[in-house]
């Protein structure tokens, strides 16, 4: 099998080119499993796997979490695999990308700079509180597209300097909490300036934090959005592995365009020979 390794702001993935391939669907998530885990294999966040278009998109992405569980959408992911689509002739400098949470357009600002438009928001609560160990935390909720790809959004103070061990305790009780039965993602930020914040997410799939989220960035921008607190213009969104800028449409009570922006790296390209999925 070919592959590339890419990463969207630290944010990594693997991409199999299944138009060539040719894969049973069937084998995927636990190749995701072997591929994914780091110091046993080549270690990413995700699984990207690039199939035949459906509904008139250039291409359909397939996304599957480090766990081998299949994901509905991934922003980061998705504005990878608009260079990859891009670099090896799949589609133009714009691009339709077929999700499990909808069509996902692309465009290609340079060499490295990707911007996707992400699937509307289609579910937002601002007020979804949630209880843990008796403490009681503000939370708002979000699901982007159709199956909504679910985001706990939480504000932290001094996010930057929270203990590590706490935060991931706290964002695995979240993730898994009754009131969101399908889990969520779960993104801690603080307001660090004007339309400036900075941000972790603990993700599904993955099971601890990762160096950026594009979906959760998103879900974050459309509540500040909402609540007022940011413009919806050109907010940065700084994670561990670089700084993300998303753009949020308000009509009224909703967000009707909701953009995302950031650096793209292509680390590898080669053949896969893990002999643990060769010979298991």
């Amino acid at each position: 099998m070919k592959f590339w390794k890419m990463n969207g702001a630290g944010n990594d993935f693997i991409i199999l080119n299944n138009l060539e391939e040719r894969l049973p669907l069937a084998s995927l998530p636990r190749i995701a499993r072997t591929l994914c885990e780091r110091r046993l294999s080549i270690g990413a966040d995700g699984l990207m796997v690039v199939e035949a278009p459906r509904e008139g998109g250039d291409y359909r992405m397939l996304f599957y979490n480090a766990d081998g569980s299949e994901g509905e959408m991934c922003g980061n992911g998705a504005r990878c695999i608009c260079r990859y689509g891009f670099e090896n002739g799949l589609a133009g400098e714009t691009q339709t990308v077929e999700t499990a949470s909808g069509t996902v357009t692309g465009k290609r600002i340079d060499q490295r700079l990707y911007r996707v438009r992400l699937n509307d928001p289609t579910t937002i609560r601002l007020d979804a509180a949630v209880e843990v160990e008796g403490v009681r935390y503000a939370c708002s909720y979000v699901e982007l597209g159709t199956p909504g790809l679910p985001h706990a959004v939480v504000p932290y103070g001094n996010l930057g300097r929270a203990d590590p061990h706490e935060l991931k305790e706290l964002g695995r009780k979240i993730r898994w909490h009754p009131s969101f039965p399908r889990g969520a993602n779960v993104s801690f930020y603080e307001i660090t300036g004007e339309d400036s914040l900075r941000a972790r997410t603990f993700e599904r799939g993955v099971e601890d934090f990762t160096y950026a989220c594009g979906t959760g960035a998103g879900s974050m921008t459309a509540v500040l959005t909402l609540q007022g607190k940011v413009s919806g213009h050109g907010v940065r969104v700084e994670m561990t592995g670089g700084t993300l800028i998303v753009d949020a449409e308000r009509d009224h009570s909703r967000i009707v365009n909701l953009y995302l922006t950031g650096p793209t790296n292509v680390a590898a390209k080669g053949d896969v020979t893990d002999e643990d999925l060769v010979m298991g």
